[in-house]
């Protein structure tokens, strides 16, 4: 778990466009490396989160996972005087979307919107992938307990939430759990879509996958590279420019 400070250093620049400010180190410090283990713990224990496995049971499958992810929020919320916006975003994808979807189904994203200060309708984005899957892309009943990919991203959002709850911030951040990743990016897609329908205004987004995993399948070790995709500046640019 070692990349969350890191993504937390990320976080809170984008969200106060300064790193000098004090609060950060009061930040990093708050992470909790034990609720991260538990969260990745209970999200394995689903035994799968296959996007197209059961639903409806309270302690296997995808749905049990989502429920649990949003009872973490909702709980957080009610800590910070329910200063999160807690909700499912869902979409139907029918069967033969692609080679993947075997039948139809309900892909579900548990959104927490925590609203900025001065710019509400602009969002910095956490996000982890909820579902797993084994080898076969279609199976959908066999055991998948997915701690690594992605069980230490899902946990790594909802530990964002934790801290940063505690504390006020000019721009909103919105702290997302992805379904249907596996399956072909459908709950990124979803998403996007109802961002684009709301006006949202996205200044950034930090998609957390694999937190920790400093192992590659080569055998070598880095504990030091963090990956980043952003569009160029040039730097003839203003900061209004930048931050437009």
């Amino acid at each position: 778990m070692k990349h969350i400070p890191t993504l937390f250093c990320i976080l809170f620049s984008l969200i106060s466009f300064t790193q000098t400010d004090p609060k950060i180190y009061d930040i990093i410090d708050a992470v909790s490396e034990e609720r991260l283990r538990n969260d990745v713990k209970t999200l394995a224990d689903f035994g799968t989160r296959h996007t197209l496995s059961d639903t409806l049971s309270n302690t296997r499958g995808i749905g049990a996972a989502r429920r649990w992810i949003k009872s973490q929020f909702d709980n957080i919320s009610k800590d910070c005087d329910n200063c999160l916006e807690v909700f499912f975003q869902k979409d139907l994808v029918e069967k033969g979307t692609n080679q993947r979807i075997v039948k139809d189904v309900m892909v579900v994203n548990v959104v927490a919107i925590q609203r900025g200060t001065k710019y509400p309708n602009r969002y910095i984005i956490m996000s982890g992938d909820i579902d797993s899957r084994v080898s076969d892309p279609t199976d959908f009943t066999s055991d998948s307990p997915g701690a690594n990919d992605n069980a230490t991203g899902m946990a790594g959002a909802i530990e964002a939430a934790r801290v940063l709850s505690k504390y006020k911030f000019e721009s909103s951040i919105v702290y997302l759990g992805l379904s249907g990743e596996e399956q072909g990016l459908f709950g990124g897609q979803g998403m996007a879509r109802y961002a684009k329908e709301n006006n949202w205004e996205i200044i950034g987004v930090l998609n957390n996958d694999m937190i920790g995993n400093i192992e590659g399948v080569d055998g070598v070790i880095d504990n030091r590279t963090f990956r980043i995709f952003s569009e160029p500046i040039t730097t003839d640019e203003t900061d209004p420019e930048k931050l437009a």
